[in-house]
């Protein structure tokens, strides 16, 4: 492995680590804003970080290019973390994060329609369809067991529907760009189409709350972490190994948000839940690697059969 490769496997797990957290800053700030307040303020506050950091502007090649970078605002920052954050509202964190696990497999399958860099494999069918019921435990257990609103679970599955998209989309820009200026216009066209949602919603533009201690260290480090630096650092990653090789990192997500939401939301994950995203992984592995040996078949039956048990 060249060092270039290394470097971008080492910012791709770096900036994944950090997203794995943001769903608890954002539970928390959701007790006195709205979701399309907390995505505004966020990516305002990272995108004036980016401005300052690189203010050169760079004229793009046309039409074409400027809807690229619209739709990359559109996918990647109003429709993500609108559904996310209106996710949180529903349902917990943990379970936000255990569907984000989703977020490859989806990939894979968008890739398939829309690029000619991934096709439909007999992996790829069966890796969906044990992170399909995996899915399905999660949301069941979020249901039936502790009596949420399945709305959450249904939103946070969209989520990573539409960062799918952005990512494919995200293949397309052109290298020769700077990347903190390809985040920078992705977080404008962002915040522009998430305007007329805070208009139509009669939010508040300028909240007294953003004074606050609290208020101001959650959406700072949303803003200035998980946006302004992570967006850079995943698209560079993007850049250097690839969509499927970064996405492949998000693995990790729904490990670092449940014990999270443990430890600082004392949330009630149980046995099912885990099962469920114990599957999705388990899926997302099998898309990208197949069964590749006898044991992993048998790990998949006998822990979900152990799990499923405990949870009666």
């Amino acid at each position: 492995m060249s060092g270039r490769t290394l470097y971008g496997h080492l910012i791709a797990l770096l900036t994944v680590s950090i997203w794995g957290t943001t769903f608890v800053f954002t539970k928390i700030l959701l007790d006195d804003s709205t979701p399309v307040e907390i995505l505004f303020y966020r990516f305002l506050i990272g995108y004036c970080a980016l401005f300052l950091l690189y203010p050169r502007t760079h004229k793009t090649k046309g039409l074409k290019e400027e809807l690229l970078f619209f739709g990359l605002g559109l996918s990647g920052v109003s429709l993500y973390f609108l559904l996310e954050n209106t996710a949180l509202q529903f349902t917990l964190a943990a379970n936000v994060g255990l569907l984000s696990g989703t977020v490859p497999i989806l990939t894979a399958i968008v890739s398939h329609f829309f690029t000619t860099d991934e096709r439909f494999s007999r992996k790829l069918v069966w890796g969906f369809l044990v992170a399909f019921a995996g899915t399905a435990m999660v949301i069941f257990n979020a249901q039936v067991i502790l009596n949420l609103n399945p709305l959450g679970d249904f939103l946070a599955l969209m989520a990573p529907l539409a960062w799918a998209f952005y990512s494919i989309l995200l293949k397309k820009v052109d290298h020769c760009y700077n990347p903190i200026f390809v985040t920078r216009k992705t977080f404008f066209y962002g915040l522009l189409t998430v305007i007329p949602i805070m208009i139509f919603q009669d939010a508040n533009f300028m909240p007294e709350k953003i004074v606050s201690l609290q208020f101001g260290l959650n959406i700072g480090f949303l803003g200035l972490i998980a946006s302004a630096l992570c967006f850079v650092t995943w698209n560079r990653a993007v850049e250097i190994i690839g969509t499927i090789k970064a996405s492949n990192y998000i693995y990790l997500v729904p490990l670092i948000s449940m014990v999270t939401s443990i430890l600082v939301l004392n949330e009630k994950v149980t046995n099912l839940a885990v099962a469920g995203g114990f599957l999705i992984l388990t899926g997302v592995y099998i898309s990208e690697h197949g069964f590749k040996a006898e044991w992993l078949h048998k790990l998949v039956v006998k822990k979900t059969d152990d799990l499923s048990k405990q949870s009666q």
